[in-house]
């Protein structure tokens, strides 16, 4: 197993990637920490994962408030001894909007969810990581901040901020072995992109297949990336397969960008 004795938090637990990452750390052998805002959604997450064998505790978290970081870790710690890595996979997305009506208060939302809350996230977790001995944190990025989508400024420059302070954190901590890494995804099928597909074909009058021909066009995979085979990727940087990898960034696309 990839995991096997590893102790995982794992934030951003919705119905995209999120259960994903979830449900295959379980799988894998990790011993597992899930929150979200949303109590209902995990513990439909977790009791999923406890029928099928795993070991999960369901923490409800605003990671944008560091107090409730903060109780995430200290009851990380308190089911399992030790916290070995972090997935930092929360976010708020604020929507389309041409920057000039852009509301730059809803940036600002968005940033302190994004990128705060994520950097308070991971503050958190340094002291359990550096009474272990170590750790490893994956910040999950998007391919917006590479290959920009007009009016998504906002989730962008968010975005942008931890792919920056991914690099200086994997400088700073690694004296500690403690590991940054990032990964760019780009479209994930799952729920929110099976949503969209159902909306655009309605709102234009075409077959869903039209508008999957559309993503697909510009992907040489031909496919929309799974949410299961990108979850793999990320929990490949919190195994010990990477052990000599930090302030990294890999594209998880299908390889509709590529960095130079």
């Amino acid at each position: 197993m990839l995991l096997k004795d590893k102790v995982l938090i794992i934030t951003g637990i919705g119905p995209g990637m999120g259960t994903k990452l979830a449900q295959i750390a379980a799988a894998e052998g990790a011993r597992i920490a899930i929150c979200a805002r949303s109590e209902d959604r995990l513990t439909e997450v977790a009791d999923g994962i406890k029928a099928q064998g795993g070991e999960v505790i369901a923490v409800p978290t605003d990671i944008s408030d560091r107090a409730a970081c903060d109780r995430l870790v200290d009851e990380t710690v308190k089911a399992y001894g030790r916290v070995d890595g972090l997935v930092n996979s929360a976010y708020k997305h604020i929507g389309f909007a041409p920057f000039e009506k852009a509301d730059l208060n809803a940036w600002r939302d968005c940033m302190n969810v994004t990128f705060f809350g994520t950097m308070e996230m991971t503050q958190a977790v340094i002291p359990a990581m550096k009474d272990n001995g170590g750790g490893a944190v994956v910040n999950i990025n998007t391919m917006a901040v590479k290959k920009p989508m007009p009016g998504e400024g906002g989730y962008a420059a968010a975005k942008s901020a931890i792919a920056g302070a991914t690099r200086t954190l994997a400088k700073e901590l690694g004296r500690y072995n403690i590991r940054i890494n990032s990964t760019f995804m780009g479209w994930l099928w799952g729920a929110p992109v099976q949503g969209y597909v159902k909306h655009a074909a309605k709102s234009q009058g075409v077959a869903e297949e039209e508008i999957i021909k559309g993503i697909t066009r510009n992907i040489p995979l031909g496919v929309v990336p799974p949410d299961e085979e990108c979850a793999k990727t990320v929990l490949m940087f919190v195994s010990d397969y990477t052990k000599m990898v930090t302030g990294a960034s890999l594209d998880v696309n299908g390889g509709e960008h590529m960095s130079s």
